[in-house]
Formats: structure tokens, sequence, C-alpha cells
């Protein structure tokens, strides 16, 4: 549905490089990265808010590149909602319609469904002083799905959100997407929303896509070093390998399968490290002795920092696991994870 080719922008302190992309039709796919990657430079250039340096941008097999924005059959939702202050919800929601031939009929069901699907039917008399910050985001949803556009742009839509609000909006989204023809890009960096919503993703980074594919696969199988950390592999090491083994520094990691000579890093996720106060006798590959260096408190979990030799590995353990085990720093620890929880890149 959306598809992007060889797209270059040229801002004063900002440029976006060789953006090749494909949407499928009604898809919910997400753009990751961290502030400034050129997450939201690159949904308003779709939008047709933004020049191209070159390139071109596709809706279906339509070129859209040279339309101004109202003909691109695309609609936006910011974060902060953008809705009219004197218009009441249903005023809102319907706004559009007066600049799309679209039959009454028609758009009445549509109306009620989405009024139904974002629970606004009691709402609709309100102004959106008197809206919570989830209801004006399903307000903002509901508008820009009126005109029933091919496309719909998310830029962050719950990072303003309160948590409460943010899983309502959230479950609305999924909702929206089941029972629509429209295809959702969205921009966030909340890994939630990412496992909840999308099927694929792309990760950008300094204005360049890093890595495309299925979540699944971005999160177990990073392309790079920035993917690799981005998504939480916080145990990424530069590494030699030799038949199923790779070297870190002093360290010599299971891996378990021959890799690509060619590689040049390991990565391990926290989660897959586990802590112990006695050696274990169990079929794990890697084990290792070493001493705490770092415990760090990370909400639900403490973050372990375990010196091997030359080497800080981190892994998680809950608070439970953490008195049971009577761990603090300075103490001598063992620390095992398989083979198979090694990544190879």
């Amino acid at each position: 549905m959306i598809t992007i080719e060889n797209l270059n922008i040229n801002l004063k302190e900002f440029n976006l490089c060789d953006i090749t992309l494909n949407v499928k039709k009604n898809e919910f796919f997400i753009l990751m990265g961290p502030t400034g990657a050129g997450k939201t430079v690159l949904l308003e250039a779709i939008a047709g808010l933004i020049p191209l340096a070159s390139g071109k941008i596709y809706i279906g097999e339509k070129d859209i590149t040279g339309l101004p924005p109202e003909k691109r059959g695309i609609s936006i939702v910011y974060q902060d909602y953008a809705l009219f202050p004197h218009l009441t919800v249903l005023e809102n929601v319907t706004y559009g319609l007066r600049f799309h031939g679209i039959d009454r009929t028609k758009a009445e069901k549509r109306l009620d469904r989405l009024l139904d699907v974002l629970n606004l039917f009691d709402l609709k008399q309100r102004f959106p002083v008197k809206l919570s910050g989830g209801e004006k985001q399903r307000v903002a949803l509901a508008r820009a799905l009126m005109i029933e556009p091919k496309v719909l742009l998310l830029d962050e839509p719950l990072s303003a959100l309160d948590p409460n609000f943010r899983e309502e909006v959230r479950g609305a989204l999924k909702k929206l997407h089941q029972s629509s023809h429209t295809t959702f890009l969205m921009v966030t960096h909340d890994f939630a929303e990412v496992l909840s919503l999308a099927g694929r993703a792309a990760v950008m980074n300094k204005g360049r896509i890093e890595q495309t594919g299925h979540v699944k696969e971005i999160f177990e199988k990073p392309a790079s070093p920035f993917v690799a950390d981005f998504v939480g592999m916080k145990n990424l090491f530069e590494a030699s390998f030799h038949e199923t083994y790779g070297n870190v520094s002093k360290l010599k990691i299971e891996i378990g399968r021959i890799v690509d000579p060619s590689s040049r890093y390991v990565a391990i996720r926290p989660e897959d490290v586990i802590i112990s106060r006695e050696r274990f006798s169990s079929s794990m590959r890697n084990n290792y002795s070493g001493i705490i260096t770092q415990i760090e408190n990370q909400g639900f979990y403490y973050e372990i920092t375990v010196q091997i030799v030359d080497i800080s590995l981190k892994g998680l353990i809950t608070k439970g696991a953490l008195i049971e085990l009577g761990l603090e720093e300075g103490i001598t620890v063992y620390v095992s994870f398989k083979a198979s929880a090694v990544h190879v890149f």
C-alpha cells in the first residue's frame, strides 16, 4: 500500500538518506527509533508536508510524490490531538466531511461505527476542554478515520497519555485496525505498543533505516549493534569466531552452531541470563563465575551486573529472588545462559 523508493530529504540540520520501505495493504506497521532518528520527518514526507530532495512515494499503484496533502488519501494524527476547541466531539469528528464528497448514508454508518468502537456516543455534545487525554485522542482518531483514508499516519499518539489512558487507546487502535480497510503506519519508541499492535516494523537511526522485518525477528535477530542495543540486548560484545565458539576478550562462549566467520558481534538478552549462588548442574552450555559489581532497581526487576574475567554481563532478577538469594555487591555468583540465547551478527 505504501511504497517508498530511495527517498532523500535535506533539511537545515537533518537529512533522511536513501529510505526504501514497503508497507502492505491493511497492515499495522510501526517505525521505531530514538528521539531525533527521523521518524516524524518520514511521516510528514509521506503526508506531503515536507518536500523531497529525491525519491518516490506510492500509495497502491499511484505515484503521490508531487501531490498536495489533501489529494493523497492520507490522514495524520499527532500526540497533541489538535482538536478544534470551539467544536463539540461530534462536530470535530465530522469536520472533514465538508471537504470530501462522501455519500451521506455511508457517512452516517461510518460515524456510528466509529463512535461505537471508540466509545464516544455519550461524549458527542462535549467540548474538548471537558475531555480526558484518552478521550481527546479517541476523538482525534475518529476524526482522522471519518473520511476513510487509505492510510492513517500516527505520530506517537499514546506518548502524552497517562498509563491507564494509554492502554485504553491502544486497545481502541487495535479494534479500529481490525474493523477497517485502512493501512496504519505508526511512530513509537514504546516496545509494549510495538509488540501489541504491529506485525512488522522498521528501526530508524540518524535518518536511515537500520532494519526492517517482522517484530519478532527484529527483537530476536538484530541486524546491527545499534538495533541490538535499541531493542534491549544490553550484553553486546565484539567477538571473533571459531567453529561453534565466540571469543569475547578472554571469555569463550558456546554458540551451539557454526556461524559466518565474517560476523563481528555476540549479544545476549539480560532476561536470558540466569544468576545463582551455586554452580548450575544443568544442560546450559555457558557457565561462569563472577563478582557482582552493581545492583540497579529497574521497577519490576533488578538489573545485576556481574564481572566475569574482564567482561561485565547483565542479568535481570525479581525482587523476591534478590532477597531469597541474598544478592549484594561484591559477592561471588554463578552465571549461566543457553547457547541458543546467544545472538550473532
